[in-house]
């Protein structure tokens, strides 16, 4: 179905900041002209009226055209609840316009009168009557009340129920409606001479205006504990439909006497009954609408509607069957249909802003004709060259993996980060000393600049935790172009611990002036001294960790001049820093080599030396005009050490699992005493609590004890995961010094070993980063291209969840540097390039291949599935012809048997040996068991064959039995 636009003919833009609704709207011949022709009557919630007549307005008009259509406005000075247009005086037959406001109804008539200059007619609106109202009105509705004919009665609805009757300039009466409890729209029926309205209780209600008349009288609501005053009826309804939602309209058209619909608009269905209540059809609306009218439709039985919803749609159905659909620029809470002088059945709509529309429906016709195309001589030349451009475009578009788009070249905004060189004075941190220790801050200053507009900027400043700052979120005015704002705020230590990153992130979103929006980002680093001061060195340490370069060493004082003043050594080739909430960390500068150890008690907090000290000899030598500046660090990476972090952390987090589970177990047992204490006291029946006060006491002891603990065990969880990932930031420096590592293939190993920036119920490090480490292992890292294949085909991997212990973690990681250490190059991609077998491509669902093609020592051999097994040992021959071909070729892949050979003779742990002694036990094993059934596989077929040759002949039978003798004293 085609989607059209509603095509304007006259619009106008009613006031500023006025309100409108579904009554403010009307349509008729309110001057009593004569000619037929309608005028538009528009009300407002700020009292303010205005008469239109819409015309075609030419171009050269403009707004004198706009201006001439308005026939008349006036400021009421009260809200306008609600407008119509009928005959409520009598001893007339001209059309009157009642306006509702919220304590008084008036009725005006409009009269115009031609004028005599140039201006054109004039118009004036006079009262005629008015009644003040003593309870807030809602609604109206007009129409021949009792049958009564040649004039009309107006029916009001308060907003506490009431229905208030006038006949011209009189009251008639009023009643209440039983069971009010918010007004709904109300509507009268005139084939019936009875009102609709739907409840509170969701439901459409039918009242006779004879049983309305002849009802108790209803000057003040009745108390229901008093008795019902006599000399009336109990009002209730004729009849009643259970709609099951509320009502937004209701309307009952009479365009002939053969129809008999009430039309009753849901907020998502469209429901039309009888006269008599009976359904005729029911439409399931699949949008939210806003207004509806019904109106006449030239096939008989059939009623067309207009329906307007809040997406800015107005929809024309006959019946359920929707015709056409059109869009409006705003959603419409009125719609009408008015004939015009100029053009008849025009659709007059209104939204809640004010803006009035009166269009029509269809399309305009398209004059546009193709233009001749000139015949020309076609350019070989040329076509080839923009070919072989547009090839170029598409390879370096199809080459391109960024997932996000490129940044503009010049960006609305830019943040410029500026940290002071010296501690604030005073200190602005929340913590003023730790361990006798002054706590210091330091300023950062930011400068945003925008070469545009930019709209509503946010600014957020992340630093890593215990690190805190004064402020971290700013919200700023619009900025214009060329303008400039600074913030500052100031940055400090705020926790027992040392951080494990000195760097802060600063994030601005804003909107662009087309309101697009957008994040840039920075970053800035802290120094050094903001957490830890000069002190004297230590005698003797735990942990060592030396730098080899290939330059003489550089004063230390020199490269660390903020700890050169208070620092109590002079020669400058020793430093000693501690840290404000940890251990002593000694820096020693080689008198006779070129080296550099790092010294602590502590393996974590070494990692912030070690990579200033680092960083720092970077920079001095780049000065200096070095080029080929190396550093390594040789000896062994020291796994155990930061083993002990791993194990430290996992604890911890076994421990918030084991709170987590007895908090859920005493909030259920606190619950469940809850539950009886209550029955006990609602129990009319006193009945003693057998302890169970007693027993709620000291199960909420426990909760608030458990609680208390688990918080405990939450910052000392926090403090670990700081010093691990301090110990896995040194563990990731001190790989790639070893193996001079390419940036890139730094970076991927960080994101490997530190997957999280923090940990959380759900998804802890330990399972994130074995994760990682597997898939590494698996790829770019496995042993061989069939172990590759084979993990290509993989799809999949287990569930990250917490694991049981930390035994498989610290095995792949001791085997991931393994790897790097014999030469492996990380990548994100596979670098053997090989073909995946059609074989083991089915093995892709899960289970197909579970674990990891590690070294036959550690204890785990690739599981394959039996299809799988099959190919590859069609590809492979056995292991007892290798060994006679090849006696003296070594393969990547030793027995069990030999990689404990080769264990022995490394530095492990007694833990390995007996493991491996144990396999190789369980290995020798199963080779004799598979002997033995090989043997008893052969004599079963022998004695098989036996008997098969004695039914043929006894006399081959006994050649056979000989040939069997001689075969086997031969061997």
């Amino acid at each position: 179905m085609s989607l059209f636009k509603a095509r304007d003919w006259w619009s106008s833009a009613l006031g500023e900041g006025e309100e409108f609704d579904q009554g403010c709207l009307c349509v008729g011949d309110v001057d009593n002209s004569g000619t037929g022709n309608d005028k538009v009557v528009v009300g407002s919630y700020m009292g303010m009226l205005r008469i239109f007549s819409p015309h075609t307005i030419k171009p050269s008009e403009g707004a004198q055209g706009l201006a001439e259509s308005q026939l008349l406005e006036v400021n009421l000075h009260n809200a306008i609840v609600q407008i119509e247009l009928g005959k409520f005086v009598s001893c007339s037959d001209l059309l009157h316009l009642a306006v509702l406001h919220p304590r008084k109804l008036s009725v005006y008539s409009v009269s115009g009168m031609a004028g005599n200059v140039e201006h054109g007619d004039q118009y004036q609106l006079k009262p005629v009557y008015e009644h003040n109202l003593q309870r807030t009105a809602c609604n109206m509705t007009y129409g021949t009340f009792g049958g009564v004919t040649g004039h009309h009665s107006l029916c009001i609805q308060s907003m506490d129920g009431m229905l208030m009757f006038f006949e011209q300039d009189s009251y008639s009466f009023g009643r209440f409606l039983p069971g009010f409890l918010l007004p709904g729209p109300l509507v009268y029926n005139p084939r019936t001479d009875s009102f609709l309205t739907v409840s509170s209780a969701r439901q459409l209600e039918s009242y006779k205006y004879e049983t309305l008349a002849v009802a108790t009288e209803a000057e003040n609501r009745q108390d229901a504990d008093l008795p019902v005053k006599t000399g009336g009826k109990r009002l209730t309804p004729d009849w009643t439909f259970v709609l099951g939602e509320q009502a937004l309209e209701l309307s009952v058209p009479s365009f002939s006497h053969s129809s008999s619909s009430i039309f009753v608009l849901g907020e998502r269905n469209l429901y039309c009954l009888r006269d008599n209540g009976q359904i005729r059809f029911m439409k399931k609306l699949e949008y939210n609408p806003s207004c509806f009218l019904p109106y006449a439709s030239l096939t008989d039985g059939t009623t067309n509607l207009l329906l307007g919803n809040h997406t800015n749609m107005l929809l024309v159905y006959q019946d359920v069957t929707l015709k056409w659909v059109a869009q409006l620029p705003f959603v419409p809470v009125a719609v009408r249909v008015a004939s015009f002088p100029e053009l008849k059945g025009v659709v007059v709509s209104l939204s809640s802003e004010g803006h009035l529309l009166c269009s029509y429906m269809g399309t305009d016709p398209s004059f546009f004709s193709t233009p001749k195309v000139d015949a020309r001589d076609v350019d070989y030349e040329q076509m080839e060259t923009e070919l072989k451009t547009l090839q170029k475009n598409i390879r370096e578009a199809s080459r391109t993996q960024d997932i996000l788009p490129k940044a503009d070249a010049q960006e609305d905004l830019t943040v410029t980060a500026v940290v002071s060189n010296s501690m604030d004075s005073p200190s602005h941190a929340l913590i003023q000393d730790i361990d006798g220790l002054p706590v210091p801050s330091v300023t950062v200053q930011l400068k945003l600049k925008s070469s545009g507009v930019v709209q509503a900027p946010r600014l957020n400043v992340l630093v890593q935790p215990p690190l805190s700052v004064t402020q971290n979120n700013f919200v700023l005015d619009t900025m214009s172009a060329g303008s400039s704002t600074v913030i500052k705020f100031s940055a400090f230590l705020n926790g027992h611990y040392p951080p494990a990153d000195l760097t802060g992130d600063i994030t601005v979103s804003y909107n662009s002036p087309t309101g697009v929006p957008r994040v840039l980002q920075a970053r800035f680093n802290l120094p050094l001294a903001l957490v830890c001061v000069a002190t004297s060195p230590a005698k003797s340490t735990k942990f060592k960790i030396t730098v080899d370069t290939n330059q003489p060493p550089v004063d230390l004082r020199a490269m660390f001049p903020e700890f050169s003043d208070k620092s109590e050594e002079k020669d400058g080739n020793s430093l000693a820093f501690q840290f404000l909430s940890g251990q002593k960390v000694s820096l020693v500068a080689s008198k006779t080599s070129q080296r550099y150890r790092i010294q602590s008690d502590s393996f974590e907090d070494m990692w912030l030396i070690t990579k200033e000290l680092v960083h720092r000899c970077d920079q001095h030598f780049s000065k200096l005009g070095f080029k080929d500046f190396r550093k390594s660090v040789s000896g062994p990476i020291p796994l155990q050490d930061y083993f002990l972090a791993i194990d430290h952390h996992f604890q911890l987090r076994v421990s918030a699992k084991q709170f987590q589970d007895l908090l859920s177990e005493r909030a259920v047992q606190f619950r469940a005493i809850q539950r009886r204490l209550l029955t006990r006291f609602k129990d009319k029946t006193p009945a003693p609590l057998q302890n169970l006060d007693t027993l709620l006491d000291a199960t909420y002891n426990q909760m608030m004890s458990l609680a208390e603990a688990a918080e405990d065990n939450q910052s000392q969880l926090d403090q670990a995961f700081a010093r691990l990932r301090s110990g896995t930031h040194l563990l990731v420096l001190l790989l790639s010094l070893w193996q001079g590592l390419p940036p890139d293939q730094t970076a991927l190993l960080e994101a490997t070993l530190l997957p999280l920036l923090q940990d959380t119920s759900q998804l802890g490090w330990e399972e994130s980063c074995d994760a990682a480490v597997t898939h590494l292992l698996r790829t770019c890292l496995s042993r061989s291209p069939k172990d590759q294949a084979i993990s290509l085909a993989q799809t999949g991997g287990p569930v990250l969840e917490l694991p049981k212990d930390t035994a498989r973690l610290k095995k792949h990681i001791a085997l991931l540097c393994e790897r790097i250490g014999k030469g492996g190059r990380l990548s994100l991609c596979s670098e053997a390039n090989v073909q995946v077998p059609a074989q083991i491509q089915n093995l892709a669902a899960p289970g197909g291949v579970e674990s990891i093609a590690e070294a036959a020592g550690d204890g785990e051999e690739a599981v394959l599935q039996p299809d799988a097994a099959k190919f590859i040992k069609k590809r492979e021959p056995s292991k007892k012809v290798k060994k006679d071909k090849e006696p003296k070729d070594k393969r990547e892949d030793t027995s069990a048997a030999e990689e404990v050979k080769r264990e022995k003779k490394e530095p492990a742990s007694k833990e390995k040996k007996k493991e491996s002694k144990e396999e190789t036990k369980r290995d020798s094993k199963e080779k004799k068991d598979s002997s033995k059934e090989k043997k008893d596989k052969d004599k079963e077929s022998r004695e098989g064959k036996e008997s098969v040759d004695k039914k043929v002949s006894k006399k081959s039978s006994a050649k056979v039995k000989e040939k069997k003798e001689s075969g086997a004293g031969e061997g």
